[in-house]
């Protein structure tokens, strides 16, 4: 080896530029437990949030008439648009009382499942918008670790 090459290797050895096998091991270690501690913080925040957005979902106050004139506006953007479907709103197939069983199964009372606001929305449309010609329906939208998750409801005027 020319003299160089070892006063290089040399003095980049004396500089503790290299780790050993364990201290490489330990950073390893180190490096995976921080990404595990961000995953579990943000797995946490994720939590809080869907427990927070589930404490709204539940109310049982009626939808207010601004909030319905609000969503008309959207209808009639979207068939401006050349739309036919709308999504009117998602939230956690938690909010059915069969956790979205007889949603997935498109069972015809798939509606008796509803709870707090999804509940409401339907009622809106069963009371307003049905005998206008809309269709309502409801479907499983994600399935997180193969279980059903959210529920999109949509509305139709095709």
């Amino acid at each position: 080896m020319p003299e160089s090459v070892k006063s290089n290797v040399a003095s980049l050895s004396d500089d503790d530029v290299f780790m050993s096998v364990k201290e490489l091991k330990s950073y390893v270690e180190e490096v995976e437990m921080a990404k595990v501690k961000q995953t579990f913080g943000a797995s946490q925040r994720a939590d809080q949030a869907k427990q927070e957005l589930m404490a709204r979902l539940m109310s049982n106050d009626p939808i207010s008439p601004d909030r319905i004139r609000a969503f008309l506006n959207r209808v009639k953007t979207a068939a401006a648009t050349g739309g036919t479907e709308l999504l009117i709103g998602r939230f956690p197939s938690e909010l059915c009382s069969d956790h979205g069983r007889a949603i997935n199964q498109a069972e015809e009372d798939w509606p008796e499942t509803l709870t707090g606001l999804p509940r409401q929305a339907y009622q809106v449309w069963k009371e307003k918008l049905q005998p206008l010609g809309y269709k309502l329906k409801a479907l499983i939208i994600d399935w997180p670790d193969g279980r059903p998750g959210d529920v999109g409801m949509f509305i139709s005027w095709k």
